[in-house]
């Protein structure tokens, strides 16, 4: 069995590890319309209100008004100004045989310019001979090398991010390798009318290519340029039949429990699995489960807190929006930063809680052939417990996130949209992680694909573990560990990835990282093979009294704050511009996660068995029992929602840690708030509907006996010796 089993998760892992796959996103479901830009040109039409406008005054200052000015701060970083997004779009102005619209365009313009700008004839000379002359030029212009130095690290880090993200290479500046201003590029917003292409537009008004000017068209955006898709239709149908479904079963639920004070054990449980007033009570009522590990909640409460500040960190430091940038390269690869710097980690602490539930919650209540005999109903429940909330944030994704703001910046959201249309199936096949990493549809969800290949792969597992055969089941569980070790770290030393996926000493390997490594099964499999353990030993002491003393326990705390602590800290080096180890790397790689997972997994152990004081205290109160209920909602809800937040500023934003920070709070309550209403009317509403239809509807309670005259009729028989006793 032990040879078997290994070459099996030997065999699988090979498999998971060679299976990637990705493929190029079409533009047929476009997030824009991309048809409506070549459809609205008209270079005649251009000319005509070109000429109108350079003769009004008043309608050239608003079209050069909300253009671009040259950018402020670009010693902070800063190389690119927005102009006004919204009063370009906003222009709106009837002339003769025409209306003039604004188009709102952005450009990438490159310093180093050759331009031959026409002699100025006729102009006396006013300078006097004596007066100071130096020859100005593209070349003379240049900034400390320090300064040029870290404008190049965080644009190539900003690069690597955001094709690690699926963006493509969206930097917001390019520079030389020497400190002459001369290698900087600039991105600019102009205003022009809508009929005009930009280099029409501006040869027209500054007539650029007869001097030399040199740009690039970055993107443009036109009013109402967000055209109707058949997602938009089947989303609003969706919700408006759970909206309507809710009404009436709300309905139903009030005046049978509230109005009419009805028993509520005879209410109709599939009328009312829509009611929000009954769903609501659900969520909010804690009931004690006898059994239950306490903490467990809190940890995933605080662990889906970290997960949200990550990504709100991340969105702040990596994103277009700022003015800093240069500020924020020196905080992320400074000690105070490593709370957010080594975040990551806390998707690992999901997967150990997986594995230790899914043992936990099996051993000794189901024997081996009963789940072998009902192994479609072990992945039909799972299944159907993820997809609801899952499918629901796609259509939200795919049509209400595109329409509710607009921006500047729409061009990350517009990403989103586009992948969610194109790839939304991926993501509902738990596939995307293989098939499409560089445009995944929802791209947090990859730990959702990975998590459930895992429990795809469990029985495997968890068939010997179920035995009741201790020696059975220790075996499996360390063989499936050693293996998933064994070939994760194979993999990563031949393949030599860096160890943080925002790495500043290797920035043009992040994709390289974020596909081939981060989202890879193999490399993230094992905290779930830890937890499968911690959740096996957790089931064998359940109800002992007497596994720990005050010695073992404080050694277990001080070996849990040790190795958790370790991990978090071990990202400052790793951060730094100047790091060069690449056996570290491959060490970190191997064995950071599984570390992670025992640390926290003896965390659990010991408060589980009296041994937590405040730290279980705290992680047992009852709010975080409800923030664990909301958990799923609110993992799957708050990356586009994140990504909403950032994608709708109009003007450059500073970047502090207070601000950030306040920036957390509003999504973290965001993500709350939506996790709710997904909860309500989708999750809980399903979850009904799933126990009914597989089996698992409330049963009918057993018919009364009438007891006297059961025993009168079975006394006249004879057969009173028989009679069963009431409880």
């Amino acid at each position: 069995m032990n040879y078997g089993l290994f070459l099996l998760v030997v065999c699988l892992n090979t498999f998971l590890v060679n299976a990637y796959v990705d493929v190029v996103v079409p533009d047929s479901q476009h997030a824009l319309d991309l048809n409506l830009f070549e459809e609205v040109l008209d270079p005649e039409l251009c000319d005509e209100q070109i000429r109108y406008i350079m003769n009004d005054t008043g309608l050239l200052f608003t079209f050069f008004d909300a253009g671009a000015r040259i950018p402020r701060g670009i010693l902070n970083g800063n190389t690119q100004d927005l102009g006004n997004y919204y009063q370009c779009l906003g222009i709106n102005e009837e002339i003769p045989n025409s209306v003039v619209e604004g188009k709102y365009c952005m450009i990438k313009v490159p310093l180093e310019q050759n331009v031959d700008f026409p002699d100025l004839v006729g102009l006396p000379d006013i300078l006097s001979q004596n007066l100071p002359t130096w020859e100005l030029s593209h070349s003379s212009l240049r900034l400390d090398d320090n300064v040029m130095k870290s404008l190049n690290e965080y644009n190539a880090l900003k690069r690597g991010v955001d094709k690690a993200g699926g963006l493509g290479d969206k930097s917001l500046g390019r520079f030389a390798d020497n400190s002459s201003l001369s290698g900087l590029t600039l991105n600019l917003a102009i205003c022009l009318p809508k009929v005009c292409s930009a280099r029409h537009a501006l040869d027209t008004f500054v007539n650029i290519t007869d001097i030399g000017f040199n740009y690039e068209e970055r993107f443009c955006r036109l009013p109402n340029d967000k055209p109707w898709v058949p997602g938009d239709y089947v989303a609003i149908a969706i919700f408006s039949l759970i909206g309507l479904l809710s009404i009436l079963s709300t309905a139903y639920d009030l005046r049978y429990n509230v109005f009419l004070q009805k028993d509520p054990k005879k209410v109709n449980k599939l009328y009312q699995s829509f009611s929000v007033y009954n769903n609501t009570n659900r969520l909010l009522t804690i009931t004690p489960v006898p059994g239950a590990i306490e903490c467990l909640d809190g940890i995933r409460s605080f662990a889906m807190m970290w997960v949200i500040m990550g990504h709100t960190f991340i969105h702040q430091t990596m994103g277009g929006v700022l003015g800093n940038p240069l500020d924020v390269l020196k905080w992320i690869t400074s000690l105070s930063a490593v709370w957010i710097t080594s975040a990551p980690i806390t998707v690992d602490t999901f997967f150990m809680l997986s594995g230790l539930l899914l043992v936990y919650t099996t051993h000794g209540k189901v024997t081996p052939m009963k789940l072998l005999k009902n192994i479609h109903l072990f992945y039909l429940n799972r299944i159907f417990r993820i997809l609801p909330v899952l499918c629901a944030m796609i259509l939200v994704q795919v049509s209400f996130l595109n329409w509710v703001v607009d921006g500047p910046f729409w061009e990350v959201n517009m990403a989103q949209v586009h992948n969610c249309r194109v790839f939304w199936w991926s993501t509902i096949l738990h596939i995307q992680n293989y098939h499409n990493p560089s445009g995944m549809c929802l791209p947090h969800s990859w730990y959702l694909a990975i998590d459930m290949q895992l429990y795809i792969l469990s029985p495997i597992i968890l068939v010997w573990v179920l035995t009741g055969k201790r020696h059975f089941a220790w075996t499996a569980l360390l063989v499936s560990l050693i293996a998933v070790l064994s070939g994760a770290t194979v993999y990563s030393f031949v393949n030599d990835f860096p160890s943080t996926p925002v790495s500043p000493s290797r920035p043009e390997d992040s994709p390289y990282y974020m596909f081939y490594f981060y989202v890879n099964t193999l490399t993230r499999a094992s905290p779930f093979f830890v937890g499968l353990i911690f959740g096996y030993l957790l089931s064998l002491c359940r109800g002992k009294t007497d596994v720990l003393n005050w010695v073992t326990a404080g050694l277990l705390w001080l070996f849990s704050a040790f190795i958790i602590l370790g991990v978090i800290f071990i990202t400052n080096p790793l951060m730094q511009v100047d790091w060069d180890n690449q056996l570290v790397d491959n060490l970190v790689n191997s064995f950071k996660r599984p570390i992670w997972a025992v640390g926290v997994g003896c965390l659990i152990f010991v408060c589980e068995h009296g041994y937590g004081g405040i730290v279980n205290w705290i992680l047992s109160l009852r709010m975080f029992k409800i923030l664990g209920r909301l958990s799923y909602a609110m993992y799957i809800v708050h990356y586009p929602l994140i990504f909403l937040v950032n994608a709708m500023p109009v003007s450059l934003i500073h970047f502090s840690v207070p601000s950030s920070l306040l920036l957390f709070l509003s999504d973290f309550s965001l993500a709350v708030i939506v996790a709710y209403l997904m909860t309500i009317f989708v999750d809980l509403p399903c979850g009904v509907l799933v126990k009914h239809f597989l089996g698992g509807s409330v049963k009918k309670p057993p018919p009364t006996i009438d007891y006297k005259h059961e025993v009168n009729k079975q006394i006249e028989k004879g057969n009173h010796r028989e009679i069963p006793l009431k409880a």
